[in-house]
């Protein structure tokens, strides 16, 4: 196993770059504070780095290929621990949006350079075992953000959440430069100045329609624009990369059924990932009054057990295939996600931790077969584009699935404050109700503060249970996943096969004896066989040669 020590380094960068984006949504409120900044500025901290990573990922096929992906994947990690350290530095909030956003360039190559320079680098009959090291980066980094992002929040500085990444960014990229392969360029191409520009803004406007819709409407002006332009600048991309020669990103993967089916598998497990880890610790600080330090311990369990079951279900693929595990994970993730939905205020601890640790053994059983079935299933020249687009994806899934979630906590949160208002009115002449509008205000503010709380565990009760019904619907596609039987590559006529060209040598050449007779004219012919010739033989000459020198 010569690659699982490059691929532990690799690990490195693709768990840092996804863990900061969940630990910063915890110190939100405290940034807020410390910057002066409003409610609505503060999200930019977040948005922003959305908004630039959804532009740069697709960009990071072509830079690898230009520079190399270990060059690519060194210089990101560098880039990042830098950019980190800024972020740390940040006055007040403009400098740290654009921090932010300078960010997200290195963070958005890495994980793209993580998954290029794995598929090179690990045999392909073992590329399930090195998918499940992979995962415990990028699925099991969102389960823990929240626990150490509460610690460094409650007992630590917030800053510390962006300067932890400079040590682990600048020795990563020392292990990267002594441990990994080197890989030359890859076949350079003009850069698809058109393509960038129209998938890039596709995505920007898409990205932000979603982050800022539930603020500004979603039948407003502004979020209807970006949607529909976003929408069609997406369309123009599809039609130039179909024409131009060199496109910034191959859509013939978009023709292969098996990585199609996991991209859908993958998004709708992005989706209730992010909910979980966006959605529980809130309305456990909220609902329950528990510090960001407790939330996040809550949220443990679950990040230990799918750190103990990625590289299991990683053997188990190269094994049996991912079918089985994508089968059995899928089931106890819907119905994890499903248990999560009897959220409310007088819930136990055990209960956050039994219904989270059923739902985490679904997702560390599924996640990464599916994933590797899909990216296993491309060409190897399309691996890097396939890469690019897994990441596009759950990024994409994940921001119009929390916007989607969101639209229903609002929905459903003002529906039934509606409800539970009427029905206070007519239960006016009820004693407790009559008592305590005697009490006076206070006693009102307490009482419509305890319907609030059911309210939001109500709304987010329809959240989960949403997610468990998408969940369950992903076990339809699950049954056509298959492990591929060989390497598939494009087709090329085989070689054919031609004599090796023969050298060219000189003959032998003899002292002309001297010939003075008839006789000895006869006795000095003779014929040379062909073994006195070079190897070389010309065609322009016979099998044989008379040689009659005089």
């Amino acid at each position: 196993m010569h690659w699982l020590v490059p691929m532990l380094v690799l690990m490195i960068g693709s768990f840092m770059a996804v863990l900061d984006s969940s630990i910063v949504n915890t110190a939100i409120p405290t940034m807020q504070k410390d910057l002066g900044a409003s409610s609505d500025d503060i999200e930019w901290v977040s948005t922003g780095y959305t908004l630039a990573l959804g532009v740069i990922v697709p960009i990071s096929n072509w830079l690898g290929d230009r520079i190399g992906a270990t060059m690519a994947h060194r210089l990101s990690m560098i880039g990042f621990a830098l950019t980190s350290a800024l972020c740390g530095l940040a006055w007040n909030l403009d400098s740290m949006i654009a921090f932010r956003v300078l960010q997200a360039i290195p963070g958005g190559i890495l994980p793209v350079m993580t998954l290029t320079i794995l598929y090179k680098i690990v045999p392909r009959e073992k590329i399930g075992s090195a998918m499940g090291i992979y995962g415990l980066g990028v699925i099991v980094a969102p389960a823990i953000g929240p626990t150490l992002g509460g610690y460094i929040v409650e007992y630590l500085d917030w800053r510390l959440i962006f300067y932890i990444n400079v040590p682990i960014g600048l020795l990563g990229a020392v292990a990267a430069y002594f441990l990994l392969p080197r890989m030359p360029r890859g076949e350079t191409h003009p850069f698809d100045g058109w393509g960038f520009l129209t998938i890039g803004y596709g995505l920007f406007a898409l990205l932000l329609a979603t982050s800022k819709g539930q603020k500004w409407g979603w039948d407003s002006y502004p979020t209807l624009i970006l949607i529909i332009s976003g929408l069609l600048s997406l369309a123009l991309f599809a039609v130039i990369e179909n024409e131009v020669e060199y496109p910034l990103i191959n859509l013939r993967v978009l023709a292969n059924w098996p990585f199609v089916n996991s991209l859908l598998i993958i998004s709708v497990l992005s989706i209730g990932l992010f909910a979980v880890s966006f959605y529980l610790p809130q309305f456990l600080q909220n609902g329950q009054a528990q510090t960001p330090l407790n939330a996040g311990l809550l949220m443990l369990p679950q990040a230990l057990a799918m750190a103990v079951l990625m590289p299991v279900a990683g053997k188990i693929y190269d094994l049996f295939g991912p079918r089985w595990p994508a089968l059995i994970g899928l089931a106890f993730a819907a119905y994890g996600t499903y248990l999560l939905s009897g959220i409310n205020v007088d819930m136990t601890r055990q209960d956050v931790i039994v219904w989270t640790i059923v739902r985490a053994v679904g997702n560390g059983l599924a996640m990464m077969p599916i994933m590797t079935a899909g990216l296993n299933s491309l060409p190897s020249e399309l691996t890097g584009f396939g890469s690019a687009i897994n990441n596009i994806a759950q990024r994409v899934s994940s921001s119009i699935g929390l916007a989607g979630m969101g639209a229903l906590v609002s929905t459903q949160s003002a529906q039934l404050s509606a409800d539970q208002g009427a029905l206070v009115q007519r239960s006016s002449s009820i004693p407790q109700i009559e008592q305590l509008v005697q009490q006076g205000g206070a006693a009102l503010a307490g009482y419509y503060q305890e319907v609030q709380l059911h309210v939001l565990a109500a709304a987010y009760s329809e959240v989960f249970l949403t997610a468990a019904v998408l969940t369950a619907a992903c076990i339809a596609l699950a049954v056509t996943l298959r492990k591929p039987a060989a390497v598939p590559a494009t087709a090329t006529p085989a070689p054919v096969a031609t004599p090796a060209p023969v050298a060219r040598l000189a003959p032998v050449t003899r002292p002309a004896p001297v010939v003075t007779t008839a006789r000895e004219l006869a006795a000095t012919s003779r014929i040379l066989p062909l073994t006195e010739y070079a190897p070389e033989h010309d065609e322009r000459h016979s099998d044989f040669r008379v040689d009659a020198r005089v």
